[in-house]
């Protein structure tokens, strides 16, 4: 594992954030923040790609070796208890915060899997899961990374809870998080394939906008006639060619949320 220090113009955060995920790292922190300029340490974990990711990201910073308890020492620095939407409460877990009355806890840890619940996608999916979800519902999440939408699914009351990832780290991850939670949720290592027809009353999906619009077919086989998808992962500038990737599949958009630069999108079967 190494890591690089990168400057990009706060116009362009959010955008250079999204590209660095894609690459494929494992963890951004944001170390400072100035008028026009914002700094980020970048970690990643194939050692193999130094040279060509420095060449892409790192400008004039070095790449300096990390491992995991680097990543960990900077979470436990930057997370912080969040409140999301009306009964979600988000907090590291080496945090001893008190839950607020009628607010359901969800501890995130400091693993790679992303999903800590500070990105906007997560809490636009958050808020959304709480808007939709009814008690025995069947909840598919798919790209579940850390597992945090899932483990809100449960905790809010679904009936059955289905979550996979194709990256097994991730899917490690989540398992671990869904144990120490004590939720019950089905986790495979896989993608949209794994489901039937018919078979979610909501699906979430906080993946890269590119997998969104080619995984769309699903989107709309998976759900139920009255089943609503949470879809999410991109930004306003995508939106367009996401829709009408999910429109051709035969779904239907019925809103788009956002937060900044990034946007969610809910749909039904048509």
């Amino acid at each position: 594992m190494f890591s690089i220090d990168i400057e990009c113009r706060q116009a362009d955060k959010d955008l250079s954030i999204a590209e660095l995920w894609e690459a494929g790292c494992a963890g951004i922190v944001e170390l400072e923040e100035w008028d026009d300029l914002a700094r980020l340490r970048v970690f990643f974990d194939d050692d193999a790609r130094a040279v060509e990711l420095h060449g892409r990201f790192g400008g004039e910073g070095e790449i300096c070796p990390a491992d995991t308890r680097d990543w960990v020492a900077f979470a436990h620095e930057f997370l912080q208890p969040m409140e999301i939407g009306r009964r979600i409460f988000v907090c590291p877990e080496w945090r001893a915060d008190a839950t607020p009355p009628g607010r359901i806890r969800i501890e995130v840890n400091a693993g790679l899997a992303f999903g800590t619940g500070a990105h906007e996608t997560t809490r636009l999916c958050l808020e959304a899961i709480e808007r939709h979800l009814e008690a025995g519902m069947t909840v598919v999440d798919v790209g579940t990374g850390s597992g945090i939408l899932a483990e809100a699914a449960a905790k809010l009351g679904a009936g059955r809870v289905h979550a996979c990832d194709t990256d097994p780290e991730a899917v490690t991850a989540a398992r671990e998080n869904f144990a120490r939670a004590g939720v019950d949720v089905a986790l495979s290592t896989g993608s949209a394939e794994l489901f039937p027809d018919n078979f979610a009353d909501l699906i979430v999906a906080n993946i890269s906008p590119a997998w969104i619009a080619d995984l769309a077919p699903d989107w709309a086989r998976i759900l139920k006639q009255d089943g609503i998808g949470v879809l999410s992962g991109f930004e306003a500038g995508d939106v367009a060619r996401v829709s009408a990737a999910l429109e051709a599949a035969g779904a239907r958009v019925l809103g788009e949320y956002g937060e900044r630069e990034w946007r969610m999108l809910e749909i039904h079967a048509a």
